[in-house]
């Protein structure tokens, strides 16, 4: 028996914003830092101009820029204290946009903060619905030739999520994920486990522009917010204070009424001189959300609400699914933590649906009468990190290491096999 299949796998959720990564077995990450890379630009400008002739200073500073880089939250403090320090940010709209910087990422994921050796751990890694074949390429050979890893899966974050739902709820292995990340956003129906590709949805609106939204509220009403930090205070603001409401006029009226009540205070410090400051946070508590629901309000290039996505996702998908999967819509992702976030999204697709049923009974003068569908909305307490939990649960089965793509078959077949994963069964 391989002596990797008798230690707990590593699962490493790497999101647009952030990256959630642990062994599996366990109930939440170890950590959970933010997915950017800090490098230092002086030894790559150095190697870069160094003459030919002294190759060993152009050696010495190649070395130096490959050990001199930071990630997560040391990234960004380095970034604030040194201008040497340059943000890299590896995974955009949830694509690896930078190889060598994931490269990076990883590793010191799995030296600096999992303290695992690589070689003695098989490792479960995920992607978004719509990666290219050559990205699960790229991951392989990264695993196999750089961290010699004894075996390999790359699942799908939205069958994790799933999964997640499943072992909280007891829901079947039929729904449909909406996956709001950081940087992505996706609408993925599964049937028995397995994606139905042709029906999966992409939203140009993510957490990040719910964050550029509240700052840019913030900014037009001219609060005291130094212009460099003014983006950092948004995404807390939005992560703090954020809420879905049921009707916006109603919420206008709620804060124009009681300004003391719903107004917050938020009170920080300017970085570079140290001095405090403070600003009002008013609408932008339920408009910064209101961008699902009504995108009109932040971008003119869309503007198809979140659930009539949802709807045109199941109306696409085979016909003998789509009363399952109204039944079982999965959330995942922080961005789909707001308050009352999955209640507004259930009463606004149950409208639609209720809608197409009353028309298509009036079309037959009643004469049929359908039954009506359930619209259920699925929130649980660990959807912030549910793609990371589902891993954890799947890499927990005995199943999980014989689905797993070997270094032997690696070396034998290529990188080629990591472009498909073995479906297995084991925990549905």
């Amino acid at each position: 028996m391989d002596p990797a299949a008798s230690r707990p796998a590593v699962v490493i959720d790497n999101g647009s914003g952030y990256t959630k990564m642990g062994f599996a077995g366990n109930v939440e990450p170890c950590f959970i830092v933010p997915t950017v890379v800090a490098i230092n630009e002086s030894f790559l400008n150095q190697s870069r101009s160094s003459s030919k002739g002294n190759w060993v200073a152009q050696h010495n500073a190649g070395v130096m820029a490959d050990l001199d880089f930071f990630i997560g939250d040391d990234a960004l403090s380095k970034s604030r204290s040194s201008s040497t320090y340059n943000l890299t940010y590896p995974i955009r709209h949830g694509q690896v946009d930078n190889w060598d910087a994931m490269e990076r990422f990883w590793q010191q994921c799995i030296f600096n903060y999992l303290r695992c050796d690589p070689e003695d751990h098989y490792f479960l890694l995920t992607e978004s619905p719509l990666t290219a074949p050559e990205s699960r390429e790229y991951t392989g050979e990264i695993m196999f030739e750089t961290f010699n890893v004894p075996g390999l899966y790359i699942a799908v974050n939205s069958v994790l999520a799933l999964a997640a739902g499943y072992t909280t709820s007891k829901c079947e292995m039929t729904g449909v994920v909406v996956d709001i990340g950081d940087g992505a956003t996706h609408v993925v129906p599964v049937a028995d486990g397995y994606v139905i590709g042709s029906s999966i949805k992409s939203v140009p609106i993510a957490g990040k522009d719910v964050t550029l939204f509240v700052q840019q509220l913030m900014r037009e009403r001219g609060e005291n917010v130094p212009p460099e930090d003014s983006f950092e205070v948004a995404r807390k603001v939005k992560e703090m204070h954020c809420y879905t409401c049921s009707d916006i006029v109603k919420e206008y009226n709620k804060h124009d009424k009681e300004p003391a009540k719903y107004i917050k205070q938020w009170r920080g410090v300017k970085p570079k001189t140290g001095a405090p400051y403070s600003c009002d946070i008013g609408y932008e508590r339920f408009l910064g959300p209101e961008v699902f629901f009504n995108p009109e309000i932040y971008s003119s290039d869309f503007s198809t609400p979140l659930p009539v996505v949802i709807d045109k996702c199941i109306q696409s998908a085979p016909i003998d699914t789509r009363r399952s999967l109204y039944k079982n819509i999965v959330l995942s992702g922080g961005s789909t933590m707001f308050k009352d976030f999955h209640r507004r999204l259930q009463r606004d697709l149950k409208k639609i649906v209720d809608a197409r049923v009353l028309a298509a009974e009036a079309r037959l003068n009643g004469e049929i009468k359908s039954h009506p569908v359930e619209v259920n909305v699925v929130s649980h307490p660990i959807q912030k990190f549910a793609v990371w939990f589902g891993g954890s649960v799947l890499a927990s089965t005995p199943e999980f290491f014989t689905a797993c793509h070997t270094k032997a078959e690696y070396e034998e077949y290529g990188a080629s096999i990591c472009r498909t994963n073995p479906v297995f069964k084991g925990m549905y």
